[in-house]
């Protein structure tokens, strides 16, 4: 059975910086898009960033740009998020998944979605 688990997150205090990873098993998704998302209590989830299947293209929100990069190894299946310059509001559980259709910054054309990982920035 196909799937992504998240890992990295964890307790980071304002400023710092944190390294998400997302690694399929079950099949290779290397010829597809890629991206992460994130959702806050009480909130809709939230596009951070996508990366293109060959990882020349990366795409990020307005809230993040600058601060995150994505990037992926193809021969390890695997998908990471690089946090720096963490601020409270980024507090969220963050999820990758797989693009498969539509806008890349709608979750509704995402699927395999992992469980998440949860980050908290204190202040």
């Amino acid at each position: 059975q196909a799937q992504l688990v998240e890992s990295g997150g964890g307790l980071v205090q304002a400023g710092g910086s944190l390294r998400l990873s997302c690694a399929a098993s079950g099949r290779t998704f290397s010829m597809y898009d890629m991206g992460w998302f994130r959702q806050a209590p009480g909130k809709e989830r939230e596009f951070v960033g996508c990366i293109s299947a060959s990882g020349a293209s990366t795409l990020y929100g307005d809230s993040v740009k600058g601060r995150f990069t994505i990037s992926r190894d193809r021969s390890k299946n695997t998908m990471y998020l690089q946090m720096n310059s963490l601020k409270p509001e980024d507090t969220a559980v963050y999820y990758c998944a797989v693009h498969l259709r539509g806008a890349p910054m709608n979750p509704g054309g995402y699927d395999y979605w992992g469980q998440g990982t949860q980050v908290t920035v204190s202040s």
